[in-house]
C-alpha cells in the first residue's frame, strides 16, 4: 500500500510521517520514502540548484520544475510499484505527486496544470496512485514559523525560494485543500489533527484496501 503525507513547508510531514510508522504495529513491513530524494536524484538535485539560484532563470519555468519533481518520482517507481503491489507492506511518502500538482498551481494561479501533472506523473511515467492521500493542514503562519526555526537551528536546511514565498505558501495549502476536497487521483483526508489521521491510516491498513471511505 502507499500512503502520501502532502503539505506545505513545515507542516510537520516529516513528524507525522515518523509518528505513523511508531505507532503501526503488527504483521505490516512499514517503510518511507521522502521526495525530493536530494541525495540520491540527479533531477532532484537539479531542482534543489535552481531553488537556491544556481541554476539561472530554471526556476522561472513552472513546468520545467515540475518536471524535474516528476522525473525523481519516476527514478523510484519501480519502488513504488512494487510497495503498491504488495498485501505485506506500506511505504509511507512524504511528498508525492499532488505536491507538484498544489506547487505548480499556485505559482501559476491556474487550475489548469493540475490535470498536466497527472497526466505526466501517472499516464506517462506510470506512477501508481497511492491509496490514500493525508493533506496535514497546518495553518500557514504555523507553518512558517516551524521553517524559520528549522532554518535557524540546521545550516542545511536554509530556506529556499519556495520557503521564503509566504504568499506561495499560502496558496498551496487552498490548492491542497482543493485536490482534497475534490478527492483528486484518489481518497483523502485533510486534517491537523494528528490522533485522527492515526486512526484513518490504522482502519486502512487493517482493511486492506485502500478503496473504502474513512474521511472526516
Amino acid at each position: 500500500m502507499l500512503i502520501a503525507i502532502e503539505g506545505i513547508d513545515g507542516a510537520g510531514k516529516n513528524t507525522l510521517v515518523e509518528r505513523i510508522r511508531g505507532e503501526l504495529g503488527g504483521g505490516v513491513e512499514v517503510r518511507t520514502l521522502a521526495f525530493p530524494r536530494y541525495a540520491e536524484s540527479i533531477h532532484a538535485q537539479l531542482a534543489r540548484e535552481a531553488l537556491y539560484g544556481r541554476m539561472g532563470d530554471l526556476t522561472d519555468s513552472v513546468y520545467a520544475m515540475a518536471t524535474l519533481f516528476a522525473l525523481d518520482r519516476h527514478g523510484a517507481r519501480e519502488t513504488l510499484q512494487k510497495a503498491a503491489r504488495s498485501s505485506g507492506e506500506l511505504l509511507i511518502l512524504d511528498r508525492y505527486v499532488a505536491s507538484n500538482a498544489a506547487y505548480s498551481a499556485a505559482r501559476l494561479g491556474d487550475a489548469g496544470v493540475i490535470e498536466w501533472v497527472r497526466e505526466l506523473e501517472f499516464s506517462r511515467l506510470e506512477l501508481p496512485v497511492p491509496d490514500l492521500q493525508i493533506f496535514l493542514d497546518t495553518a500557514p503562519e504555523v507553518a512558517a514559523v516551524r521553517a524559520a526555526d528549522r532554518a535557524s537551528t540546521d545550516a542545511s536546511r536554509a530556506k529556499d525560494e519556495y520557503e521564503k514565498d509566504s504568499g506561495l505558501q499560502r496558496r498551496t495549502a487552498e490548492y491542497y485543500s482543493r485536490l482534497a476536497e475534490e478527492e483528486w487521483a484518489g481518497r483523502w483526508i485533510a486534517t491537523a489533527d494528528g490522533d485522527k489521521i492515526i486512526r484513518a491510516v490504522q482502519e486502512i491498513v487493517g482493511s486492506g484496501s485502500g478503496t473504502e471511505d474513512s474521511r472526516s
